[in-house]
């Protein structure tokens, strides 16, 4: 085996590949990176995209301690005794330098143990990255989450793909190995990827080190499964789901089922199909028939209590009736007009009278003075500033 995924790791961000918007030109973490500022964080993306990389990178320009820990095996005793170590020498001087400590999975770790880290990072006793490949908001508690700078890694393209196969076959020429890789084999590796070097990588490794080629023929016997193709030039994961949203919302009912038969043919998780329903139930159908969620959602649950193929079956339900659904989109857009404003004006006052006065001050303070259960049909119980606004339509 070449070792391909562990040797290929970058040690400084100029060998970095990807995720631009976060480690790019003028990109935040660069730019911290440069200027050596430190400070505690969390990598949210899927797997194979960099998140351990750039924590590594991030320690070893600022010249501490690295530490790598996985939330699904660390214990509060492995922190408490890397916290020991450094603290000794120095007790906090001004000369003590934080260890980075790798949290992989961290939100694999308990609230109990996500408290137990926040006063270490809030006095910047331990530099935290945390890594997770689930929604931190979530699945971190809110008052570590608050103190951890973010940052939201992607899929790696195509583009950055095909560096990374153009650097794996590099480095297995340097080990003597010379390795012909033809156009469509190289666009199937992309595809099979799914932006997620280390899968790519380990399949590469594998087929090179048992069969001395990277053939198609070879990638799909490593595979030990022929994959049905489900690409740019076919049957496309985005484009395939785009499609059969956009022919529940036309409510063609044919168009949906044609398109739902091409991604569970093509192997599309039918919990991401079942998922994007739910949303569609609310988005487009909503208050126009709001059966429509819990139909959906009982879609969803039947697929995870049957699984394919028959789950095949639920999806198809589901699928014709929603498309045969009225649609509005009512409450979809008044609700992110709603939001435009919330971001455009901040925390605005809330009308005294809808306060809940709790105490003898906010009493004093006509906290819910006036307060009426119904009020007459002008009166907004909006914020002063956004009195004439109607979101709802």
């Amino acid at each position: 085996m070449f070792d391909l995924a562990n040797r290929l790791r970058p040690t400084q961000l100029d060998d970095f590949i990807g995720q631009e918007q976060v480690a790019g030109p003028n990109a935040p973490l660069r730019q911290a990176i440069e200027k050596k500022l430190v400070f505690s964080m969390i990598f949210w993306g899927p797997p194979g995209v960099g998140k351990t990389t750039l924590a590594r990178i991030f320690a070893q320009s600022s010249q501490r301690t690295f530490y790598a820990l996985s939330a699904v095996s660390a214990k509060k005793d492995d922190l408490r005794k890397i916290i020991a170590k450094h603290r000794q020498p120095q007790e906090l001087g001004s000369d003590y330098l934080a260890p980075v400590i790798f949290l992989d999975e961290i939100h694999r770790f308990s609230k109990a143990q996500q408290d137990f880290l926040l006063p270490y990072v809030e006095t910047g006793e331990i530099i935290l990255i945390g890594a997770t490949t689930e929604n931190p908001a979530f699945e971190v508690i809110a008052a570590l989450l608050s103190r951890l700078k973010l940052f939201v890694l992607q899929p790696l393209n195509d583009r950055a793909i095909n560096q990374v196969i153009d650097r794996a076959l590099a480095l297995i020429k340097k080990d003597d190995h010379q390795i012909k890789l033809d156009q469509d084999t190289r666009d199937w590796l992309v595809n099979f990827s799914g932006g997620d070097a280390r899968r790519l990588l380990n399949l590469i490794d594998q087929a090179v080190s048992i069969y001395g080629n990277l053939a198609k023929a070879t990638l799909e016997k490593t595979l030990q499964v022929n994959p049905i193709r489900y690409d740019k030039q076919g049957d496309e994961h985005y484009d395939t789901i785009s499609a059969f949203i956009k022919s529940m919302r036309a409510s063609k009912v044919n168009a949906a089922l044609y398109y739902l038969a091409r991604m569970i043919k093509a192997g599309e998780d039918p919990k991401f199909i079942a998922r994007r329903m739910i949303i569609f139930a609310s988005e487009d159908i909503g208050l126009a028939a709001p059966t429509a969620l819990v139909v959906a959602n009982e879609v969803f649950q039947a697929v995870q209590r049957v699984g394919l193929p028959e789950a095949q079956i639920n999806l198809a339900h589901g699928a014709a009736y929603l498309a045969q659904c009225r649609k509005s989109r009512a409450s979809y857009q008044a609700y992110f007009a709603a939001l435009a404003d919330v971001e455009k004006y901040g925390n605005l006052p809330i009308p005294l009278n809808l306060r809940n006065a709790t105490t003898e001050l906010t009493k004093k303070l006509n906290y819910g003075k006036n307060y009426q259960m119904y009020p007459d049909e002008n009166k907004t119980l909006l914020p002063k500033k956004l009195q004439t606004k109607k979101y709802f339509k």
